[in-house]
């Protein structure tokens, strides 16, 4: 509650001062937000702000920084896997061209691999059953809540064989339907913000992967625990920094 308290009044004080300042020309999303009109031109009130705020920390930066830790914990737990990344990423003839980082097969592997044996998001959101239907053997009735379990899903040994080991050549041997591979959900409630966090990821592990040395603090496996509707490192993959490589420029080195 203290903490809630001191996000929201960090944020209110924000959208006070850019009341009391407007520009024009500003394009982050707060200033996108706030002129934001509905379909009668009304414009979000404080609370609405302050919600859509919270929604895209939580949605757009905790789980996108979990998957990053879970990468950079298979990487370095598997010496083969982070051997086969950093030749991909050594390949490269611009580091610097991020479309063609997106590309790359086996970075967009370990990522997708990733994602599939310990999915950030758990659940799917609720759905509300409104006609008598029956999936399979399973009769589902009028005002009954259902939830898809992803995890459950990305652990199927018919769909993922041996489902327990992280293995990111099943994605470069096979193409997942988009119900078999549900990191972000499916069908037209599918996360949104899906081809972003993706990017984001895959941009962010490869500036890591390329400019520093690391080191799991200790080899002893990492396993998931529940934080709220994600489901994150357990001891929160300690990692030791053993040295830099050549950097080009500071932009380069954003980790």
């Amino acid at each position: 509650m203290r903490q809630r308290k001191a996000i929201d009044k960090a944020i209110y004080e924000e959208i006070e001062q850019r009341k009391a300042h407007p520009d024009g020309s500003r394009q982050d999303i707060l200033s996108l937000l706030m002129s934001a009109t509905d379909g009668a031109g009304n414009y979000l009130n404080v609370s609405e702000l302050r919600d859509e705020l919270i929604t895209l920390m939580l949605a757009g930066h905790e789980t996108t920084a979990t998957a990053m830790s879970w990468a950079l914990y298979w990487i370095h737990h598997l010496p083969e896997v982070k051997r086969k990344l950093v030749a991909e990423l050594d390949s490269l003839e611009d580091s610097s061209d991020y479309m063609a980082i997106a590309k790359l097969p086996y970075l967009n592997a370990v990522c997708q691999e990733t994602l599939r044996i310990y999915p950030v998001g758990m659940l799917t959101f609720t759905r509300v059953v409104q006609e008598a239907t029956e999936v399979l053997g399973y009769e589902f009735k009028p005002g009954q809540i259902v939830a898809g379990c992803i995890y459950l899903v990305h652990r199927r040994e018919d769909i993922y064989p041996e489902p327990k080991q992280f293995k990111p050549e099943r994605f470069l041997e096979r193409q997942f339907s988009p119900y078999e591979f549900i990191p972000f959900g499916a069908g037209s409630r599918r996360c949104i913000g899906e081809a972003l966090a993706q990017f984001e990821l895959k941009l962010a592990i490869a500036t890591i992967i390329k400019n520093y040395d690391l080191a799991l603090a200790d080899h002893k496996p990492e396993f998931p625990q529940r934080r709220g509707i994600t489901l994150a490192p357990a001891k929160g993959v300690k990692m030791v920094l053993k040295g830099v490589k050549t950097v080009k420029s500071p932009d380069k080195a954003i980790a």
